[in-house]
């Protein structure tokens, strides 16, 4: 079978596609042929050498932690052969071999049926990069959002930004905003039916209270950090929450201590360790169920070919894209 490794840290060009043996699954697994991969932040912080070596399995690694294929072999699952399924939880791509191959061996935990209505690239878009999971966690186990609260998701182009804004609404929020860094961005954001804060013509705080008329947002989900995070602090109505969930931005943020008292504001960290797999599980079964209901809509902004796959991170990277990157295998 084809498999895309790297046996070096470093830049792109690490990425070599190679011809490998089918994985063997172990008792509990399951043998999954893929069709369609996902490209994520973490294989590009894995293979630049940027995660401690602890938390990655030795070289060589093979990338990938999301993606949708068909059982191949069932084992004791309860699947049967012909199954599509979507990749759900575990450390693929990082902790054991990932899913930038034609087949890869998976837990049967971590593995949820995809319904009929609902297409492989849907699927893979939906759970790639984990924006619409992670949302549906915050919101719903964090945050203890209601209806009719507000949302703040910002980075209308990324997984959260995207996912915060559409789980949101579907969980019935007053509001659901997000931000751009760009006016093309902005408007390819407005297109999909997002409430979207152009940052180029406002800061995120007067977006924020535009259209608020000055009450600010009941809850932040904010995948970008850095700068973003002191501004989306400062944007939170009294008794706001807001939850640190990525730091595409940076690691360090300034914030202004008075928006912590003088809002009573809570903050919660966000990691999947907080959640048990059967939540995980649950969580992406609910969304899969909203997409075949025509309630989410997941973006994709390409798809590339397995032996492309250096292009596709060098894309998500570097180009901004607008939805998720996915591999076609």
């Amino acid at each position: 079978m084809r498999a895309i490794e790297y046996d070096r840290f470093g830049s792109y060009d690490v990425l070599e596609l190679r011809e490998r043996g089918l994985p063997v699954p172990t008792e509990g697994q399951v043998l999954v042929r893929m069709s369609v991969a996902g490209v994520n932040p973490l294989d590009e912080t894995v293979r630049s050498g940027k995660l401690a070596p602890a938390l990655h399995k030795p070289l060589p690694i093979r990338p990938g932690g999301f993606g949708v294929g068909r059982v191949e072999e069932p084992g004791a699952s309860g699947l049967a052969a012909g199954d599509r399924v979507v990749l759900s939880g575990g450390r693929y791509g990082v902790s054991t071999d990932g899913s930038w191959a034609d087949y890869i061996a998976v837990d049967a935990a971590h593995l949820v049926p995809v319904p009929d209505g609902v297409d492989d690239e849907t699927a893979a878009a939906l759970t790639t990069g984990a924006g619409y999971l992670t949302a549906y966690l915050a919101l719903n186990e964090l945050a203890g959002f209601r209806g009719g609260r507000s949302v703040l998701a910002p980075g209308v182009g990324g997984a959260v930004g995207q996912g915060g804004v559409e789980v949101a609404r579907v969980l019935g929020a007053a509001q659901a905003i997000t931000t751009a860094t760009t006016t093309e961005k902005a408007e390819l954001g407005r297109s999909a039916g997002y409430e979207v804060i152009d940052l180029t013509h406002e800061s995120l705080r007067e977006g924020v209270a535009r259209l608020t008329d000055g009450k600010g947002v009941d809850v932040v989900l904010d995948g970008v950090g850095g700068s973003v995070t002191g501004e989306a602090l400062g944007s939170l109505a009294v008794d706001g929450t807001l939850v640190s969930i990525g730091y595409a931005a940076g690691v360090r943020a300034e914030i202004n201590v008075t928006d912590l008292i003088w809002k009573n504001a809570h903050i919660h960290g966000f990691r999947f360790a907080l959640f048990t797999p059967e939540q995980v599980n649950a969580a992406n079964a609910a969304l899969l169920d909203l997409v075949a209901q025509g309630e989410l809509h997941p973006k994709v902004a390409q798809v590339f070919p397995l032996e492309k796959a250096f292009e596709a991170q060098r894309l998500l990277a570097e180009g901004g894209p607008f939805g998720r990157i996915l591999l076609a295998l």
